[in-house]
């Protein structure tokens, strides 16, 4: 009751009230901060995650000692180890791809028809067109980008130009040629989308002359986490000298990147919580001093010392606990609707506030973590419950006589 009455200061304690205030919205804007921002950057890269492993495989084996035309045969060894969900041979290689309206660099990639339903990125995400019979119809699959760039449809041609072409007495002729687009489709990653073009795997063979030879074998697990203990099974299953290679050391520098930065903002993002805390130490300071004569009263009918660090605790922890959680309602509330809430801020501003050409993605994902959230929540109340120690036990050590005195 005391503490309650001592919250809802009278208007010679207005400044006391408003320092609280201040110290409310800090907490509830900081704990709210922190919670949007982990989850817009667990979403980033849980979303980066899903878009390379579902274009590139788990692990990928490259031949060491000599070129790999055995690739049917390592592929179905690898194929039979427990964990291993396909092995797809390709052929792949760089190419110059010219449409209607300009040209571009490309990374032109062949693969057999049976394998192309395993690269769960593209069959599962066709805009236009069809992969049925893709190798009989002797086209090529591209990015929504990348058709967007060239001016290419369903039906269109798409030229192909590749340094590596026929040796004449005169030099090496680039190779060109021309295949209609059977299948667009959209990864939601930019840089795919722009870049990748598929091809049926002999076509790519004959355009890259290759012979009967694969560049890599792509291997994708059941789970992409346990590249590390499949990994000697892999290679005796390989029964030759390969080079093996997983995602995890592939994009090493990129996800070290983003754990860093990661750490980082949850750093910096604290700070606002601790400058919040830190103005309930300023407000109950104050309340501490206005109080004196009503602290020396209540000492003097009885209450004990622990009585008054209570009161001024319950204060404390009030201001730091219902702004904890009025932060939690609102970091959960905007992270759930985070993409609706940017599409409305681009519509009013009428510019795109998450641009998929310098982010990769189509949308700003949020993906909550419950153990993430709850680590917010305790170290907001901590420091919340640490700031009132303070001002509570200057409160209980104040002299009744002293005070009475002061007044």
């Amino acid at each position: 009751m005391l503490a309650g009455r001592y919250l809802r200061a009278r208007r010679r304690e207005a400044f006391i009230s408003v320092i609280a205030g201040f110290s409310f919205i800090g907490i509830m804007l900081g704990v709210a901060t922190l919670i949007i921002v982990m989850a817009v950057m667990n979403g980033f890269r849980a979303q980066l995650i899903d878009k390379i492993l579902g274009l590139n495989g788990h692990l990928i084996i490259q031949a060491m000692d000599s070129p790999l035309t055995d690739y049917d045969a390592v592929s179905s060894r690898i194929v039979m180890v427990d964990g291993v969900a396909s092995a797809i041979p390709l052929v792949e290689g760089q190419a110059l791809a010219s449409g209607t309206n300009s040209s571009s660099g490309v990374l032109a990639r062949g693969i057999r028809d049976v394998d192309l339903p395993n690269v769960r990125g593209v069959a599962e995400n066709i805009q236009l067109g069809s992969l049925v019979d893709f190798e009989a119809a002797g086209g090529v699959a591209i990015g929504t980008r990348l058709a967007a760039s060239l001016g290419l449809t369903i039906g269109s041609n798409l030229t192909l130009v590749s340094p590596n072409g026929n040796v004449t007495p005169l030099g090496v002729t680039p190779r060109i040629k021309a295949y209609p687009v059977t299948a667009i489709f959209e990864i939601g990653m930019s840089e795919y989308d722009s870049s990748f073009v598929f091809m049926p795997f002999g076509e790519a063979q004959a355009f890259f002359n290759l012979g009967d030879e694969a560049s890599a074998i792509e291997i994708y697990l059941d789970n992409a986490d346990l590249v590390g203990e499949l990994r000697p099974a892999i290679e005796r299953a390989a029964d030759r000298q390969i080079l093996l290679t997983d995602w995890q050391q592939r994009n090493v520098t990129f996800f070290s990147a983003l754990e860093i930065e990661r750490n980082v903002m949850f750093l910096i993002l604290s700070l606002i919580i601790l400058i919040a805390a830190l103005n309930i130490i300023s407000g109950l300071t104050m309340l501490v001093k206005e109080k004196g004569h009503a602290i020396a009263i209540l000492r003097t009918m009885g209450a004990t010392r622990g009585a008054i660090m209570r009161i001024f605790f319950i204060i404390g922890s009030s201001i730091g606990a219902i702004g904890t959680f009025a932060g939690f309602l609102l970091g959960v509330l905007i992270s759930v609707n985070i993409e609706t809430i940017r599409e409305w801020i681009a519509s009013l501003f009428t510019t795109d506030v998450f641009s998929s050409e310098l982010y990769f993605l189509s949308q700003l994902p949020a993906d909550l973590d419950f153990g993430e959230t709850a680590s917010v929540i305790v170290m907001t109340l901590g420091l919340s419950f640490l700031a009132t120690l303070y001002p509570a036990w200057s409160a209980a050590r104040l002299d009744p006589v002293e005070a009475l005195r002061y007044e």
